[in-house]
C-alpha cells in the first residue's frame, strides 16, 4: 500500500495485483531481514572478539597478581621453616627444608623431560623448544643467583626454596601456554599422551572435549590463589577481635561506649566494634577491581582461551593466548630475580 502511494497510479509497480503485491512485500522485508541479521552477526562477532582480547588482557593480569602471590608464599615459607630451625629441632626443619627443595626441583626436571618428548618433535615446534629451553634456562639463572654470596648478604633468608617454587610455576605456565598452541602436531592432548585416545584432530561427528587439564588446575590454583590471598590480607587486629583476643583493643569498663569504639556488654565480656569510621581497612574499589579480573580469568579458563574467530569443529586456541601465559612467565621470573637484587640497589629502603 505503502509503495502504491509513493509511486502513483501510472507507475508499473502500481499496476501488480494484490497478490503479486504480496510477494514484491514479502521479497523485500525476506531482503531486509538477511541484511538485519548478517548486521547482528557481524556486531555479535566484533562484541565476541573485543571481550576476547578484554578477557585476555584481564586474565594476562590476573596471572601477574598470582605471580606477586606466589612470591609472597615462597618468601613466607621460607621465612617462616627458617625461623623454626633457628629456634629448636633445627635438623627436621633442615631436612624438611632440603625435602622441599628437592622435590620441586625433581618435579621441573621431569616436567622438562615430558616437555621434550610430547611437545616437541625433531622436524617441527620450534616455539616450544624455544619456550622449554628459555624458561629452563631462566630458571637455572634466578637459583643460581638466590644463593650468590651478594645476594646472601644483602638477604639472608633468600635460597633455593623460594627458587624451586618459581621454577615449579614457570614450568607450570610453560605447559599451560603450549598448550593453547594450535598445530595439534604440537599440542597433543592428555588423553592421546597417556594412550587413550590417539586421534589429534577430531573427526566428523566426534564429540569435542572442552574441559582439559589445563583448564582444571587452572581453577585449582585460581581457587588456591583466592584463598591464600584472603589469608594473607587479612589484618591480624581485625582477626583478633573477631576472636575477642585482641592485644591492641583497650577493654571498657563501665558498659560505657569509648573513643575506640569498643563497648562492654557485662559479665567481663567485651566487644569491639570496627564502624571504619576514619577509613576502611581496605580499599573496595581494589576489591571489585580484584574480582573483575578474576572473573575474566575464570571466563578464559572456562572457554579454553577459545578465539570467536577459530573453527568449532577443531576448538583450537590461537597464538595470542600462547603469548600471554609465556609471557607472564618471563614476567613472573623477572619479579622474583627483583626480589633478590632489590635490596642491593635500593640500599635505602627497608626490605624486612
Amino acid at each position: 500500500i505503502a509503495l502504491y502511494q509513493l509511486l502513483g497510479r501510472q507507475s508499473a509497480l502500481s499496476q501488480l495485483k494484490p497478490g503479486q503485491c504480496c510477494c514484491l512485500t514479502v521479497l523485500i522485508v525476506a531482503v531486509q531481514g538477511g541484511k538485519l541479521s548478517m548486521v547482528l552477526n557481524w556486531f555479535c562477532f566484533i562484541s565476541l572478539l573485543v571481550w576476547f582480547y578484554v578477557g585476555m588482557a584481564g586474565a594476562f593480569c590476573f596471572i601477574l597478581i598470582q605471580l606477586v602471590l606466589l612470591i609472597d608464599f615462597a618468601h613466607s615459607w621460607n621465612e617462616s621453616w627458617v625461623e623454626k630451625m633457628e629456634e629448636g629441632n633445627s635438623r627436621c626443619w633442615y631436612a624438611a627444608l632440603l625435602s622441599a627443595t628437592a622435590v620441586n626441583y625433581l618435579l621441573s626436571l621431569v616436567a622438562i623431560v615430558l616437555f621434550y618428548i610430547y611437545y616437541t618433535h625433531p622436524e617441527g615446534c620450534s616455539e616450544n623448544k624455544t619456550f622449554i629451553s628459555v624458561n629452563m634456562l631462566l630458571c637455572i639463572g634466578a637459583s643460581v643467583m638466590s644463593i650468590l654470596p651478594k645476594i646472601q648478604e644483602s638477604q639472608p633468608r633468600s635460597g633455593l626454596l623460594q627458587s624451586s617454587v618459581i621454577t615449579v610455576y614457570t614450568m607450570y605456565l610453560t605447559w599451560s601456554a603450549m598448550t593453547n598452541e594450535p598445530d595439534r602436531r604440537c599440542n597433543p592432548s592428555l588423553l592421546s599422551i597417556i594412550g587413550y585416545n590417539s586421534t589429534t584432530v577430531p573427526t566428523q561427528g566426534q564429540v569435542v572435549q572442552w574441559w582439559d587439564a589445563q583448564g582444571i588446575v587452572g581453577l585449582v590454583l585460581f581457587l588456591l590463589c583466592v584463598l591464600y590471598s584472603s589469608i594473607r590480607t587479612s589484618n591480624n587486629s581485625q582477626v583478633n577481635k573477631l576472636m575477642l583476643t585482641s592485644d591492641e583493643s583497650t577493654l571498657i569498663e563501665d558498659g560505657m561506649p569509648r573513643s575506640d569504639g569498643s563497648l562492654d556488654d557485662g559479665d567481663d565480656v567485651h566487644r569491639a566494634i570496627d564502624n571504619e569510621r576514619d577509613g576502611v581497612t581496605y580499599s573496595y574499589s581494589f576489591f571489585h577491581f580484584m574480582l573483575f579480573l578474576a572473573s575474566l580469568y575464570i571466563m578464559m579458563t572456562l572457554t579454553n582461551w577459545y578465539s570467536p574467530d577459530s573453527s568449532y569443529e577443531t576448538m583450537t586456541s590461537k597464538w595470542p593466548s600462547v603469548w600471554v601465559k609465556i609471557s607472564s612467565s618471563w614476567i613472573g621470573i623477572v619479579l622474583y630475580v627483583w626480589t633478590l637484587v632489590a635490596p642491593l640497589v635500593l640500599t635505602n629502603r627497608d626490605f624486612d
